[in-house]
């Protein structure tokens, strides 16, 4: 197992840089500064190394996890502990290391939008680069090839980055089935959806490397290879209480951090920064950490009896996050042999499929493939003309009566004209070869496919804060799901735009409906059941409405997102386009938090982007 450093080893030794986080943004970060061998960077890591751990490295051993019916993911309610941060590459979701090895990039307007909102050069065309950057494409291997073809655009995929990018092993029958459905739906097919248009339906790459059939991620690929730089140190179990600051102020009456205090063996250490901090320590524990910090809003602070460095109102708030519902289809094996995941509920093939991984072979190499994004006006374009109008006109009235205020409306008329724009997506669809979450496993020989929903751009905003000064005590989380009832609309949208699939040929002869079932027919039985998180607590989710099966079975996924939002102070703000946080003149700000309004786009691509461009301001004025 490679060497990471000791807690002995980090005393007495002095640092430019203290990255707090070895997440996917942070060790990317911290990779691209050590490539100056003048600099020395320090990074704190709050969880384990998680090296060679097939449970990440092996793509369809983390898939086959959402099929076991007794694995408790103790998924959170509203309030409760949520996670110590989405982005570690600790067992986590929502990270490079625990996902569903998905290579997604969002649309160029969602990028476009962080300009738009006041931050000069973070646009499509710089996305593009850095992700470029990050990244390097292999097409299809002939085994893939052969059984499904593959198109990509060749300037839309990098060729040099440290991140292996690929077309994995896939339930092939299943894809064709899906796409077939959906371009006979009439939408459009996606030839590579990775130059800034993805409204449509494609097949995805994942980030894997296909000379192993493995996961590659920021730990494998930043770190691992360059770990023996004498000027990178990693300190994992190390666990960041607060910034330090120092007892003078710079010219402009800037808070100066002069280093971190963490916790490592139970003892309280701390280490010091000759020029800066960067929090990347993610959307969940970035905020918690400035809090502690004595940064955020006044009556937090109080709260948890932290004296109060710097009042900034927007930490914490302005949380968004992507969650999902799903429905669940049987195939007919008549008609094609299916290899979903579905073949693990028997141990011994799962034995042995995972025995075949090491040669190179086997179930276990397969990746999530197919994907739809899809305007809200797809099904119904008349009544959701009227849905998204109704929410406008609701919107404008609670401006007007001073309910909503002008930071957050300036979020909402981008919303707005992205909901209105036929050319945009406000739907995913998620394929997952496999029964997503039994509540117990199905009779043997039967196959299934998933039909995963997402919400994209929620209208609704959460909170992130620290409930006590204990930086072991996790921070409140409160994601306000479905405080805005539009959102709960586009789920049940996306819900009967699924099931309006079993009209149109072949997913109408291949597939039956098995969840929530027929049973569940009106719209207030649909939205029900995608609502309440954890839905297999539910006694009977087939006998729920529709709205209530909604309501019932949504989960996160951990894709949190504004928690140190990068907007103009005044706009509720966090960190400056420079990822500085306001008032300090050391600390930033460097991991998905920053995000200020929600992309139609898994996380990891963003993060590693968020990383690598972080690496070029500091790099550029230091």
């Amino acid at each position: 197992m490679p060497l990471l450093n000791t807690a002995d080893e980090i005393l007495n030794k002095s640092f430019d840089y203290i990255v707090v986080g070895a997440g996917t943004a942070g060790l990317t970060l911290a990779s691209r500064l050590t490539e100056d061998e003048k600099l020395n960077v320090l990074v704190l890591e709050a969880g384990e190394s998680h090296y060679d751990d097939p449970n990440i490295d092996i793509p369809a051993q983390f898939g086959a996890t959402f099929m076991n019916p007794k694995y408790d993911w103790g998924f959170p309610t509203v309030k409760q502990k949520y996670c110590n941060d989405a982005e570690h590459f600790w067992p986590r979701g929502g990270s490079s290391a625990m996902n569903f090895f998905c290579w997604i990039k969002p649309p160029a307007e969602d990028i476009d939008a962080f300009e738009k909102l006041g931050n000069p050069g973070w646009n499509w065309k710089d996305f593009e680069k850095y992700s470029l950057k990050s990244e390097t494409f292999h097409p299809a291997v002939k085994e893939v090839a052969d059984a499904y073809p593959h198109t990509y655009v060749e300037k839309f995929r990098g060729t040099t980055g440290p991140i292996d990018v690929s077309v994995p092993i896939h339930a092939h029958t299943i894809d064709k089935i899906i796409q077939e459905t959906l371009v006979n739906r009439g939408i459009k097919k996606i030839d590579d959806p990775y130059g800034g248009n993805i409204t449509g339906t494609w097949i995805a790459s994942n980030n894997i490397d296909p000379k192993t059939w493995k996961r590659s991620y920021s730990a494998n690929a930043y770190l691992r290879p360059h770990q023996d730089r004498p000027n990178f140190y990693v300190l994992p179990n190390a666990y960041v209480a607060q910034v330090l600051w120092s007892s003078e102020k710079d010219a402009d009456g800037n808070l100066i951090a002069s280093g971190v205090e963490y916790i490592s063996e139970g003892k309280k250490q701390t280490a010091l920064a000759s020029k800066e901090v960067v929090l990347s320590a993610g959307t969940i524990k970035s905020p918690q950490i400035l809090e502690l910090s004595g940064v955020g809003r006044a009556d937090i602070l109080s709260q948890i009896n932290v004296e109060p460095k710097l009042l900034l109102p927007g930490v914490g708030e302005n949380v968004q996050e992507h969650h999902f519902a799903w429905l669940v289809y049987e195939l007919d094996t008549t008609q094609a042999d299916h290899q979903t995941l579905d073949l693990f509920f028997d141990p011994e093939y799962a034995k042995e499929s995972l025995r075949l991984h090491s040669e190179g072979k086997g179930l276990h190499r397969t990746g999530l493939t197919s994907f739809a994004f899809l305007p809200l006006t797809t099904r119904d374009p008349v009544g959701t003309a009227k849905l998204i109008e109704n929410l406008e006109k609701d919107i404008k009235e609670r401006i007007d009566r001073g309910e909503i205020p002008p930071a957050l409306a300036k979020q909402y008329e981008i919303q707005l004209a992205t909901l209105k724009d036929d050319g945009l997506p406000d739907m995913e669809l998620i394929i997952f070869p496999g029964y997503f979450m039994p509540k117990e496993a199905p009779a043997p020989g039967k196959r299934f496919v998933s039909m995963l929903i997402a919400l994209n751009h929620p209208i609704s905003r959460g909170t992130i804060h620290a409930k006590s000064d204990n930086p072991l005590d996790n921070p409140e989380i409160n994601p306000n799901y479905f405080k805005e009832n539009f959102d709960l609309k586009v789920f049940l949208e996306q819900a009967k735009f699924v099931r309006s699939l079993t009209e149109t040929e072949p997913f109408k002869s291949n597939c039956t409906e098995v969840q929530p079932g027929p049973s569940c027919a009106t719209d207030e039985q649909l939205e029900g059941k995608l609502y309440i998180l954890i839905y297999w607590a539910s006694a009977d989710i087939h006998s729920l409405p529709l709205t209530e099966y909604i309501k019932t079975g949504h989960i996160t996924t951990f894709h949190t997102v504004g928690s140190c939002s990068m907007l103009p102070r005044e706009d509720g703000g966090v960190v400056d386009p420079q990822l500085k946080v306001y008032g300090t003149k050391n600390v930033r700000v460097a991991d998905i938090s920053i995000v200020p309004l929600h992309i139609a786009a898994h996380m990891q691509t963003t993060a590693y982007v968020i990383g690598e461009k972080a690496a070029d301001i500091i790099k550029s004025v230091n």
